[in-house]
């Protein structure tokens, strides 16, 4: 991992960017902290807000993000350079940049991957039937669905026809239909930051990494900024059955988050989200090398809908929420045999990244080789109270 350099995986205009963070701080902290990134440097900003959801819910969050005392921890390339190293015993390592938040995704927003849905699901989970299902399906529905808005009265007319030939999905009822899918991805607390390993259920054989940018929504529903995530995906599992929708993206590492929120100002703000451009690169210890490049254009739903649908008086968050927004990369590049597509080898290191958020970088193992998940958000609270930094 460590031939990418660490500015690669930084906002471009760094020294504008107001970037909040949380690492674990060894002994005599011993414990996770929230950062602010100021100038390139990394501040300490436990004490004004002892998590990144009590940080996201303050009416003055800009102004402690920029100004809040802190203990200088050095210069967050120098960071990024252990993460990439796997310095697993650096006095200060990253994590995910959010902690007792709820971790909410969003299926199918793009055409791509609704056909790629529709295609898992046509498959039973079966690779080697991926590649003739998908030319059946792209004979069947003849339309450019990027061009159909969800929920329109285009959309409704060609349910109607795709019901009468007994092609209608699950999938195009999110995908084009007037509710989106939003589905709980993960549990607060799991998901792992910038150079961990993301984790594969070991039973699975068809699988990817989906990239993707990822909002911090507040309590009150506002969003305050943008990350990247990977919401790694087991196409054979969810394939059998929506049902195992749980099974195949709910596991150890299965959720990455970083590598820092970058917040919202006068220089980063929702307009720029809708008009990043998302990469995407696989590299395998084998050689295999896929890239390919998202925009966040070709979105099937504003991003701002999106957050609208998941809270509101029907749904509350009192802890805040991350979200995301969907992916329209559906890696199909045959890898082990013609005609087999595209799954993860162990070993394989991903890469996701946008100018103005930097890159997330994740190295690919099982779920059940990498570090088990075992710091919750009782065990959060617990080094809080020890290190006194809850007030009441």
């Amino acid at each position: 991992m460590a031939s990418i350099a660490p500015s690669a995986c930084l906002p471009r205009d760094l020294d504008d960017a107001l970037l909040i963070g949380r690492v674990w701080r060894a002994a005599p902290v011993d414990g996770p902290s929230v950062v602010a990134v100021r100038r390139g440097e990394v501040f300490d900003i436990t004490s004004s807000a002892p998590t990144t959801a009590d940080l996201f819910d303050r009416a003055d969050m800009l102004d402690i993000a920029r100004n809040a005392p802190g203990e200088s921890l050095g210069r967050v390339e120098a960071l990024i350079e252990g993460a990439l190293k796997g310095a697993s015993s650096s006095a200060v390592q990253l994590l995910a940049p959010c902690d007792v938040q709820a971790i909410k995704a969003c299926g199918v927003t793009f055409a791509v991957s609704l056909l790629e849905r529709v295609i898992e699901e046509q498959a039973g989970g079966d690779a080697s039937k991926a590649e003739e299902v998908r030319a059946t399906i792209h004979k069947l529905i003849g339309a450019d669905l990027s061009q159909i808005k969800p929920g329109s009265d285009a959309a409704a007319a060609l349910k109607a026809e795709l019901e009468r030939r007994g092609a209608w999905s699950q999938y195009m009822e999110v995908g084009i239909g007037p509710d989106a899918e939003v589905f709980t991805k993960s549990q607060p607390m799991s998901s792992v930051g910038f150079g961990a390993s993301v984790g594969l259920h070991p039973m699975s054989e068809w699988n990817n990494p989906e990239p993707e940018i990822v909002l911090a929504v507040n309590a009150r529903g506002e969003i305050v900024g943008a990350t990247l995530g990977n919401d790694v995906n087991l196409r054979d599992i969810e394939g059998r059955s929506a049902l195992l929708l749980g099974k195949a993206k709910d596991n150890n590492g299965s959720c990455a988050i970083g590598p820092f929120v970058r917040l919202f100002d006068e220089r980063f703000t929702l307009d720029t989200v809708r008009e990043s451009s998302v990469s995407l690169e696989i590299a395998g210890t084998d050689g295999f090398v896929l890239d390919g490049v998202s925009h966040m254009r070709e979105i099937s739903r504003d991003p701002a809908d999106l957050v609208g649908q998941t809270h509101g008086a029907h749904h509350q968050y009192p802890d805040g929420f991350m979200l995301f927004l969907g992916t329209m990369f559906s890696p199909i590049k045959d890898r082990d045999a013609p005609g087999g597509g595209f799954t993860h080898h162990a070993g394989d290191v991903v890469t996701i990244a946008t100018p103005a958020i930097g890159a997330l970088v994740n190295p690919v193992a099982q779920s059940t080789e990498i570090p088990a998940w075992d710091f919750g958000v009782r065990a959060l609270y617990a080094s809080l109270a020890r290190r006194g930094m809850l007030k009441g």
